[in-house]
């Protein structure tokens, strides 16, 4: 497939795009910090792929992660890097065998013709496991790193199967803030909602208010997850947190009906609900421009 630039690949996709700006509308202290040597990128999110599902919410399922890669490659500029979001692979009992799903996604993710490809668990990849297995093969789950004017902090909201981030963390989080300038421009990526979305449907980290407070203390934070497998927006005071769908199937929203299970397969539209985003930041302004890409079809 070569390169396509946005638009057409909106077209070809058979579906519109919807661009979303998160962030403050024009805080002087953010707006000095992106100055201070700070370039233009974009970066992809994908998330919940559940590598390993069988059943009829996703009759393709081991076809849907291959497209959305071929979509990414097709892109006309290489992101800066790309990042999954959780639940690289679907929840198994036997460790083998989660082995072996973790490895096939890994061959998978490397054809992304990205330079970095980065990681995060969900509560399928290392909740049973308490993450060993998604470290051996993927690294940490929790970690930070600096990119072109951005800190991004990636927490760990699953390998505790009480859905805890725990006090160790968070005190490493705490540490990680007091690193950064009051006016830093900071990104947290975790699987599950840091707020308590919907705690009844296990949409919720049972410590999460505690990291929001520590968050509270930087004017220009940004958090992005998965696990909803839909798109979501929500505000804790002036913290944007920004859902991702998944890549396998869509999942209700949140109380619409008494449980959670996935949307039915549709073949007239087959990979509706479905998709992954762009996010670019600018140094211009201290928000993100976000554009959700549908799964092209075949």
């Amino acid at each position: 497939m070569n390169a396509l630039d946005r638009r057409q690949f909106l077209q070809l996709a058979g579906i519109g795009g919807a661009v979303f700006v998160s962030g403050l509308a024009g805080s002087a202290g953010a707006m000095s910090a992106m100055a201070g040597g700070a370039e233009d990128f974009f970066f992809v999110q994908l998330s919940d792929t559940h590598w390993g599902f069988e059943g009829a919410p996703n009759p393709d399922a081991k076809g849907t992660l291959p497209k959305a890669v071929v979509a990414v490659n097709a892109l006309a500029q290489a992101p800066d890097f790309v990042i999954f979001t959780g639940d690289l692979t679907h929840t198994t009992d036997d460790p083998k065998e989660r082995r072996k799903r973790m490895g096939e996604f890994r061959d998978m993710a490397a054809k992304l013709n990205v330079k970095t490809v980065r990681f995060i668990p969900g509560e399928h990849d290392a909740s049973l496991d308490s993450g060993r297995a998604f470290k051996e093969f993927f690294g940490p789950t929790n970690y930070s790193f600096d990119h072109k004017g951005v800190h991004f902090i990636v927490l760990d909201n699953v390998s505790d199967p009480g859905a805890k981030l725990g006090d160790e963390q968070l005190a490493w989080l705490g540490t990680e803030l007091k690193a950064q300038p009051a006016d830093a421009r900071i990104v947290v990526f975790a699987h599950r909602p840091l707020f308590d979305l919907y705690p009844q449907w296990d949409w919720a980290t049972r410590d999460g208010a505690a990291a929001v407070e520590l968050l509270m203390g930087h004017p220009n934070v940004t958090v992005f997850y998965g696990h909803i497998h839909q798109e979501h927006h929500q505000m804790t005071g002036h913290i944007a947190h920004h859902s991702a769908k998944s890549l396998i199937f869509p999942l209700p929203v949140a109380g619409s009906q008494p449980k959670r299970a996935p949307l039915p397969w549709d073949p007239a539209e087959p990979y509706r609900g479905l998709g992954f985003r762009e996010v670019k930041a600018a140094p211009a302004t201290p928000a993100y421009a976000i554009t959700e890409f549908p799964v092209m079809k075949a």
